[in-house]
């Protein structure tokens, strides 16, 4: 979730995450752009959707035995996972507590925040929860596509959960998928974010296609990712999904403010994990990990997948009843599927200068060519190479501060010494842009009226 060097026949190393979704594809939302709403159809009519006593005590069981640490975080998502109810989670607290052999047990639970009161914050707080709350941006941003089943905004729901967190202290961070709409206003959505009290922030873009023959056959939405390496009919993308070069301005513009005013302040995990890149240390983010496979899914009956993007008959490893979970997970088709990741990349992404950093990225982007006609280009090559050029300076002298002994943030005093000892002016439109990337300022990061 290793900037390590690459091998072909890599194991699934235990420190390994299960995402367990107690209620399935369930949700109280019905967001337009939600991938995994939709496996409820390949369920359905299965039975009740949550999770099954048995199933529950044999994943915590079985987890806890084959994490070699002393401490075992457990990851409780969604569907939405409170639709489970308090119960379902006191119970869980049991049953870690009556198998935790000695180890720390650490929980995190996903959540729209819809359901989240004081009955949740106390008992999240009491049990020491990290929550991840979703939200998009402000009201106007999170509403155009977070809604309920009736179509309803949801804002206001969400602020009254998240106010039910701060009630209880509980620690929480945020989870914001960007999207075609706040896509385009970087700076207003981070500055909303550390508004509401977000120290902990989280960006996923949002990249899906139009349905493709596989998936009109299993009755989906969305199509089904690509199979690695190989070439084939590539669906256009949803008029929801982010475009490639809007990610990256959205990413670079954060980061220019960031790098001068948060390091060591507000913690953005993209720019942490670039920053481990940077320095040589492992990545703990999958997408970014030379291979993957450490990251999968457990439905509420029971059934393991490859990943949670990955939910597709043909990506089941079996079910958690009828095969041990050390099995499933260390299975030679899981292997291959982790070590596809680096074996399948083209020699346009091996050839690139921020290999290192991004590996491809997630798998399951990577459905375009490359300039040489090669399967397997990341849908959002272009938005991260200019993410990449944009922070690499930066990320190079901070690696630098942190290698003498001092900490990343004296990076923001260095640059504002920069700044005043060149008088402090904004550059001229037509300047080179200053996060290094070299285009034009008004090309770049300059300020868009949209």
């Amino acid at each position: 979730m290793e900037n390590a060097a690459a091998k072909t026949n890599c194991a699934v190393p235990f420190g390994t995450q299960v995402m367990a979704k107690p209620t399935g594809s369930r949700c109280n939302l019905g967001c337009a752009y939600c991938f995994y709403l939709e496996k409820e159809r390949l369920y359905r009519p299965s039975g009740p959707y949550r999770m099954l006593d048995a199933v529950l005590e044999k994943f915590v069981r079985e987890y806890i035995e084959i994490q070699d640490a002393p401490e075992v975080d457990f990851a409780w998502q969604g569907g939405e996972p409170t639709l489970a109810g308090l119960e379902f989670f006191r119970k869980v607290i049991q049953l870690q507590n009556q198998y935790s052999n000695g180890k720390s047990i650490h929980n995190s639970l996903q959540t729209n925040g819809i359901l989240l009161d004081d009955a949740w914050g106390a008992f999240l707080a009491e049990n020491r929860f990290l929550v991840g709350i979703s939200i998009d941006g402000p009201r106007r941003l999170h509403d155009v596509y977070r809604v309920d089943r009736q179509g309803r905004p949801t804002f206001n729901r969400v602020m009254q959960g998240l106010e039910a967190l701060k009630r209880h202290k509980v620690e929480f961070n945020t989870l914001t998928v960007v999207h075609r709409k706040n896509s385009l206003r970087p700076l207003e959505v981070y500055r909303f974010l550390k508004q509401i009290g977000s120290q902990f922030i989280q960006f996923i873009p949002l990249v899906e296609r139009l349905p493709d023959a596989r998936a009109r056959q299993l009755g989906l939405d969305h199509a089904a990712p690509p199979t690695p390496g190989q070439a084939g009919d590539s669906p256009p993308v949803t008029d929801w999904s982010v475009r490639p070069e809007d990610y990256g301005r959205f990413l670079a513009r954060i980061f220019q403010h960031w790098v001068r005013n948060d390091v060591g302040r507000t913690f953005v995990y993209l720019f942490e994990f670039a920053l481990a890149a940077w320095a040589g240390k492992p990545v703990s983010l999958c997408v970014f990990q030379p291979h993957c496979g450490n990251a999968t899914a457990l439905e509420h009956n029971g059934d393991l997948y490859a990943c949670d993007h990955y939910v597709y008959p043909e990506y089941r490893l079996g079910n958690l009843l009828e095969e041990p979970l050390k099995a499933l997970i260390q299975s030679p088709r899981q292997r291959k599927f982790g070590a596809d990741k680096f074996d399948t990349l083209p020699q346009y992404c091996r050839d690139c200068e921020f290999l290192f950093a991004c590996y491809g990225e997630c798998p399951k982007h990577r459905f375009v060519a490359t300039p040489e006609g090669e399967p397997g280009l990341n849908y959002l090559c272009e938005g991260y190479k200019h993410y990449f050029k944009t922070i690499a300076r930066h990320m190079q002298a901070m690696t630098e501060l942190i290698q003498s002994g001092r900490p990343a943030a004296a990076i923001m005093e260095i640059l504002a010494k920069n700044k005043k000892q060149k008088g402090g002016n904004s550059p001229r439109p037509k300047d080179p842009c200053p996060c290094g990337s070299g285009r034009q300022y008004r090309k770049c990061c300059r300020p868009q009226k949209r």
